[in-house]
């Protein structure tokens, strides 16, 4: 994919680099000199030098060509003004935006952003999710808050325990997208069998997670 980041701090570097690593096509907007020229001692992505918020900055990345552009800097305000840029002006399929305050989740929502990150609650749940093995983890929702990325771990007493994946009847709209089992990451497939302590991700409709909740720990 072709993927334009705006912003360049920690969040943005590391995206970026990820993405790059991945093999996606990644052009960086930074709008801070010092950091722009940091970015562009890294490897794998082009930087440019500018405000995201520019129509011509954008132009300049690609914005006519870009599957997705994910706004990351340090202002919400900026962030959405990247997204309604990109989706309105330049018709770009994806637009992700960076929350840093959770309250304008609603908002940028309501405003057209595909995929609103509040990376603050993203790394909340982690963590609530290493304290409680058996809670289900909403990590982020998308698709306007249609759909939501869940994430729990099997505890021994799941009901679903030595079942093959095409045994088991997800509820409406949900689908079993990974399998993390050790140091090992599953795609899963209709003969793969789920086992205690395998930790699953899931993508299910916002509304259903008590439904995959109660399906895979045996309880809502």
């Amino acid at each position: 994919m072709r993927i334009i980041v705006v912003g360049c701090g920690r969040v943005g570097s590391v995206l970026a680099r990820s993405l790059s690593k991945a093999g996606h096509a990644v052009s960086v907007i930074e709008i801070d000199q010092a950091a722009c020229e940091k970015a562009t001692r890294q490897k794998g992505f082009s930087v440019i030098h500018g405000d995201g918020r520019n129509q011509k900055i954008l132009e300049q990345a690609g914005v006519k060509d870009a599957d997705v552009v994910a706004a990351v800097t340090g202002s919400d305000e900026h962030n959405l003004t990247i997204c309604q840029l990109a989706k309105k002006n330049f018709r770009v399929q994806r637009t992700v935006g960076r929350l840093n305050e959770p309250d304008n989740e609603r908002l940028f929502a309501q405003e057209g952003v595909d995929v609103p990150v509040d990376t603050s609650r993203i790394i909340a749940k982690i963590i609530e999710g290493e304290v409680s093995f058996s809670d289900l983890i909403n990590l982020m929702s998308f698709k306007r808050g249609k759909l939501a990325i869940v994430r729990l771990d099997l505890p021994q007493d799941s009901p679903v325990i030595s079942k093959r994946v095409r045994e088991i009847q997800f509820p409406a709209d949900s689908v079993l997208v990974s399998i993390v089992r050790r140091e090992e990451v599953i795609v899963p497939k209709g003969e793969t069998q789920l086992n205690p302590g395998d930790d699953i991700i899931a993508i299910t409709a916002v509304g259903n997670e008590a439904a995959l909740l109660n399906l895979l720990v045996g309880r809502s």
